[in-house]
This record gives C-alpha cells, sequence and structure tokens, in this order.
C-alpha cells in the first residue's frame, strides 16, 4: 500500500464524510486550545516580529480545518491590540497528503477572509493561506521559514506500513489482526516501533531545518500511557475492527488472508518512545508534556444513562468516525462493497465492548521550542 496515495479522510460532506464525522478530532483541538495560545504568545512577544510564518501539518478538510488556525490568529491579534501594536501579516499553510480534499477548503477560504475581518477589524492583518500537499515526513518548505508548526491527530499515521509486514511473505505474518495486538508475533511489535522512531526523526529533522530558532512546535496524537505497545488503551479499537473483518471472513465474504496481508501504518507511541526519538534529535527543547483522555464517542460527555440504547448510539457514532478515517485504506485493500456491512459490523462491536467497559482514547500534547 503506498500511503500518500492512498490514505486520506473522506471527502465531500456526505454522511460518511470527515466533515461530518470528526467531532472527536475538535474535543481534542479544543481540550489543546490553551497550550497552543500560550506558545503563540509567548513566542509573538518575544520578538514582535511582522510576520508569522505558521503550518499545520495533517489538516484534514471540513470544520475543524480552521479551527486551531482561528485560534491562533485570534489569540496573536487580541494581545497585540492590548499592547497597542500594529498587526503582523499571518501567513498560514496548510499541508496534507495530496488524497485530502483541497477543493472544500479552497471553496471555505473567502468566507474563512470574512469572519477574519468581522472579528478582527479593518487593521488587522493581512493574511495569506496556501495549501501545501505532501508528506511532512520529508522537506515541504524553504530554511528558517516557519515560526509556528502545529499538529493534531496526524502523527500516529506512518509514512507505510513496515517493512515485512505489508504481506507476510518471507517476512512476519501478523494473524488475524490489522495493527499490534496482543496476539501478535514480538517482530510486529518492533517493526512498528522501528518504523514509528525513523518517520518521527525524520519530521523532527525536517522540522528543525525549516524552522527559525525560537520557533514553536505543538503536537497532539493519539498514544498510550502504557509501555506495552499491545495495551488496551491504544489497541483495542482495532482489535475490534479486525474482529469485524474476520466475522466477514467466517461467511465467506472476504479471504482470511487478505485480512492477514493487511496492516495499517499507524502507531501510538507511549511519551517515553516520543521523549527518547526528541532527545536522539537534538534541535528541539521538549517545553510541556501531557496526557488528555476523551471517550471514544466524543458525544458521550460521561453523563449519559448506562441503558442499551445509549450504547447503540455510541458504537454506531465511534464505527462513523473511524470510518471517515479509515475507509480510504480498507477500501483500498478489501474493496468499497463490503465498507457498509463492515462497519456495522464494527459499531456492533464497540457496542458490545462498552456494555462491559467504559474506555477512553489517549493524547499525547508534546510543546517544543526550536533550540
Amino acid at each position: 500500500m503506498e500511503v500518500q496515495q492512498v490514505l486520506h479522510m473522506n471527502g465531500g460532506a456526505g454522511e460518511t464524510s470527515y466533515a461530518n464525522n470528526s467531532t472527536l478530532q475538535e474535543k481534542a483541538i479544543s481540550k489543546v486550545k490553551t497550550i497552543v495560545e500560550k506558545r503563540i504568545i509567548d513566542l509573538y512577544c518575544t520578538t514582535f516580529p511582522k510576520s508569522l510564518g505558521i503550518v499545520d501539518m495533517g489538516c484534514s478538510s471540513g470544520p475543524n480545518t480552521f479551527l486551531t488556525i482561528s485560534n491562533i490568529i485570534d489569540a496573536v491579534d487580541k494581545k497585540r491590540r492590548h499592547l497597542g501594536r500594529s498587526s503582523p501579516e499571518f501567513q498560514v499553510f496548510l499541508n496534507d497528503l495530496p488524497g485530502n480534499d483541497f477543493n472544500n477548503i479552497f471553496k471555505s477560504l473567502a468566507g474563512f477572509y470574512e469572519k477574519l475581518k468581522q472579528n478582527n477589524g479593518p487593521d488587522f492583518g493581512p493574511c495569506f493561506i496556501a495549501g501545501v500537499p505532501g508528506s511532512f515526513y520529508g522537506r515541504l518548505f524553504p530554511t528558517e521559514s516557519l515560526d509556528f508548526v502545529h499538529s493534531s491527530y496526524s502523527l500516529h499515521w506512518l509514512s507505510q506500513v513496515p517493512p515485512g509486514l505489508e504481506n507476510g511473505r518471507g517476512g512476519v505474518l501478523n494473524k488475524g489482526n490489522i495493527y499490534m495486538a496482543k496476539t501478535s508475533p514480538p517482530a510486529v511489535f518492533k517493526a512498528y516501533l522501528e518504523q514509528f522512531e525513523r518517520d518521527f526523526l525524520l519530521f523532527l529533522r525536517s522540522r528543525s531545518e525549516e524552522m527559525r530558532a525560537g520557533g514553536c512546535m505543538v503536537l497532539t496524537l493519539l498514544g498510550r500511557r502504557s509501555p506495552d505497545p499491545s495495551s488496551r488503551e491504544c489497541c483495542y479499537p482495532l482489535e475490534l475492527l479486525s474482529q469485524a473483518l474476520m466475522e466477514m471472513v467466517s461467511q465467506g465474504i472476504i479471504k482470511e488472508a487478505d485480512v492477514d496481508s493487511f496492516n495499517l501504518p499507524y502507531y501510538t507511541p507511549s511519551v517515553q518512545e516520543l521523549i527518547t526519538v526528541i532527545e536522539t534529535d537534538g534541535s528541539f527543547h521538549l517545553d510541556q508534556h501531557e496526557v488528555i483522555e476523551l471517550n471514544w464517542d466524543p458525544n458521550d460527555n460521561d453523563n449519559n444513562e448506562d441503558s442499551v440504547f445509549d450504547k447503540l448510539t455510541t458504537g454506531r457514532n465511534v464505527a462513523k468516525i473511524s470510518r471517515a478515517v479509515t475507509e480510504s485504506m480498507l477500501a483500498n485493500h478489501f474493496g468499497e462493497v463490503i465498507m457498509d456491512d463492515l462497519f456495522k459490523k464494527y459499531g456492533e462491536n464497540v457496542s458490545e465492548h462498552l456494555t462491559k467497559e467504559k474506555t477512553k482514547y489517549v493524547n499525547l500534547v508534546i510543546s517544543m521550542t526550536k533550540k
């Protein structure tokens, strides 16, 4: 699977689109908002630059695309007004893989610019926004051109399926699984960790060349508290998806060999694994790291009644969110025709699980400064 060509969130504005199923990601952005605002204000007040180069890496499309950018711009504008200073220029880059629905973003730009004018007045800006398609596992920008780098819910995606797991031939067979699981051979965990380390190190080294000294970076990604890479806190959602696929195998809908040969290009690191790579690179000072937990279903506010109806609804909600994110890769391997049935079964598996156990996603938040 060529990840750069296949991986993208579901585009458009339909029922299964990312635009309509990204409330979980929106909640994560909201939880990290104060960290982002503090970092950009500190950066602005250090040098009072005439222009700010800002990038959101893994911007996707839909209502969340401009959310963090709005928070950053509003925070700077509020601070400069309080200090009686003129507005800096904002050069904003929105980055994602080439398959991203950039057309949807570009169609929304006029409305976003108008909102900026209304909120910040005629003396604001100017603000220039550009789309930058390409993998962030490599250089994307000129040397020392960026001041602030943001990424949310993107860096747990790898640049490729770890070598040796692509099809199981001559390598490791991750039988019955599409990601790391309790039943995965030890070599599977090793291959995933090594791929993550290579990718994250390349990400940091690329950004270190593109960022100015003193520039800031805030990253949010799915991860785990436990040192055990097969812990349920990070792997169980995908184990339930594997189970749904194996149910379809038992019904003769898909082949078992096709499940065995499919592995997601995904890794949920521990905090220590992140820190180890940051220290290996050596280009950034680690300012802050936090762990934030979010319910699998972002519509579950922890006050819902513990009823069968709630669990069934939650299962369907979780399945919709997962489908918006993973469908491009699953459909490429198994075919589009099974997607409705697959995610129906997945939603049922999630519902059954949640009747027994309340489970949350672990979100890792890392804030760094370029040395």
